[in-house]
């Protein structure tokens, strides 16, 4: 047996016999692009009293790893497809170690916003191969199967993420969040060298470089532009953003429409199950980044959980995206993919009702319910629609079929930190300023504290200070009253904050998964339909 593989998986006369272990490759390359932003949620709070992160310096560092992830994707996909998918995986496992090392060593927030940016190269590379390899690698009946697992454990990197990062803290700095990326990415390139053939586009003809480029400034763009204008408002920045997204939205399609061999031929989005499945996953990742977001701030801010706790109190949304993903193979194949996906729609919509409840009595054990039915809910939903868009794609355009449905991903990930985190802190800082009235905090504090709910905490803890060092007793009782009330504002503020939040993304959901279930066709309509996407030529 070689130690590298070097036959092609086109060229296997039968499956692949190693394939599982292969899919065990890809979902280890899977597992730390998107544990790399749900573990920086936990480690931020030391990062940015280490290096003096202001909040906007924090937003750009959590935020400088989505820009190059979103807006590379489609490209990369495209030339992984034409000279080496494999090749695309191993190169961006060596970047996105790079950024790792480098994020590790700087001591300046340009420096950890650079090193992420660099990261999200790596990623851009890593994520669209981890799904052109597997569509290669496994023989059509068992794709949706592979798929499954795939989806599952992306939904364990969520909740998996704040877990190992709080591990690593008890006993290690911030920098420990980015070190513990490198030996998993070497072991992920050992194996995709080992388990994991070589595959790329049988027939593939010259890559459109200016569809390719358009992608990027317009993907680009308006992920700046999701980033920039709700969190520092919409000042020129955020503006210039919107119209060039939308400019090069508009030269994009219609560069694509007329060239021969187009990255992306956007008509496949007349097709209602495709566009259907793409809005599925964008908006769904719209709920869950953006319910994730702000329930481990809940976690560790008002409930007091430190970040190993925190990441143990996320398991059970892990736990149930395996059993969602169970249920997914079990009910597709019966129900349809249409009943599958809108049933785990319609429970990620419940998840979040469920979150209204939220107020300053509530502890962890009003959070389970929700985020066990949460976890259900993208083990049923996510699967089918990456398994429908994938399958949309010829075998010479899978790389760009895997950039696609990631592209939704992390578009509708951004928009919902973005959309959802805007409307907490507009809603945390108006139950603040009205929780705070008539207590005489100076304004410059309720300023301060209205800035985040760390900030609130810290303006607590702050006049606290002030009653351990007053100068009598009774104004020593007074400022450590006041303390006490302050603080429980800010936390019923927060909390008030996320039931807020939480119904805005319910009803943002409850209208998507209306949407989503008139868009996709019911099951007779997919099997008429399925002939004649098995017939579409390839590109040349």
């Amino acid at each position: 047996m070689r130690l590298v593989l070097k036959e092609p998986v086109e060229r296997m006369e039968r499956p692949y016999p190693r394939r599982w272990w292969a899919l065990l490759v890809l979902c280890l390359s899977l597992l730390i692009i998107v544990m790399a932003n749900t573990a920086l949620t936990v480690a931020a709070p030391d990062m940015t009293q280490d290096l003096g992160l202001t909040s906007s310096d924090l937003q750009w560092v959590i935020d400088g790893y989505t820009v190059p992830y979103a807006a590379l994707m489609l490209l990369l996909g495209a030339i992984g497809d034409k000279y080496s998918r494999r090749g695309a995986l191993v190169l961006g496992l060596l970047v996105f170690g790079a950024g790792s090392v480098a994020g590790s060593l700087v001591d300046s927030s340009t420096g950890v916003i650079a090193a992420r940016a660099v990261m999200g190269v790596g990623a851009a590379m890593i994520m669209p191969a981890t799904l052109s390899l597997l569509a290669a690698t496994f023989p059509r009946a068992e794709r949706a199967k592979a798929i499954v697992l795939w989806t599952a454990t992306a939904g364990l990197a969520i909740a998996a993420g704040p877990l190992v990062a709080g591990a690593l803290l008890e006993n290690h700095g911030w920098a420990s969040t980015f070190l513990i990326n490198v030996p998993v990415a070497a072991l992920a390139i050992v194996g995709a060298f080992t388990l994991v053939p070589p595959s790329k586009a049988a027939r593939h003809g010259r890559i459109d470089y200016v569809g390719g480029l358009l992608s990027v400034v317009w993907t680009g763009a308006l992920v700046y532009m999701i980033i920039q204008g709700p969190h520092f408002g919409w000042d020129a920045k955020a503006v210039g953003a919107a119209v060039v997204a939308g400019a090069g939205l508009v030269a994009f399609v219609a560069w694509e429409l007329r060239h021969p061999r187009p990255v992306l031929d956007v008509r496949r989005f007349l097709n209602r199950g495709f566009a259907g499945s793409n809005l599925a996953v964008a908006l769904f990742f719209l709920a869950v980044f953006g319910a994730f977001y702000y329930l481990t701030q809940h976690l560790q801010f008002v409930l007091g959980y430190d970040p190993l706790d925190t990441g143990v109190r996320m398991l059970p949304l892990a736990g149930a995206v395996f059993a969602g993903s169970a249920l997914t193979g079990f009910l597709t194949p019966r129900l349809g993919m249409k009943v599958t996906v809108t049933a785990g729609m319609a429970a990620g919509t419940v998840a979040l009702a469920l979150l209204t409840r939220v107020d300053a009595g509530s502890g962890y054990g009003d959070l389970v319910a929700p985020l066990v039915i949460l976890g259900v809910a993208i083990g049923l939903a996510l699967s089918p629609c990456t398994d429908a868009i994938m399958g949309a794609f010829p075998e010479s355009e899978l790389g760009v079929g895997g950039a696609v449905n990631d592209t939704s991903l992390e578009l509708g990930g951004s928009l919902g930190i973005a959309l959802l985190g805007s409307v907490l802190a507009s809603s945390y800082s108006s139950h603040l300023a009205d929780a705070t009235e008539g207590s005489g905090l100076p304004a410059s504090a309720l300023a301060t504290a209205q800035d985040s709910v760390g900030a609130g905490y810290a303006v607590a803890h702050g006049i606290g200070e002030q009653a351990a060092h007053a100068a009598n007793p009774q104004q020593g009782a007074q400022l450590a009253e006041g303390a006490r009330r302050m603080a429980d504002a800010v936390g019923s503020a927060f909390s008030d904050a996320v039931a807020h939040t939480s119904l805005v993304g319910a009803a943002i959901l409850a209208v998507g998964t209306v949407l989503v279930a008139v868009l996709l066709p019911g099951r007779k309509a997919r099997t008429e339909a399925e002939p004649e996407a098995a017939r579409e030529p390839e590109l040349v």
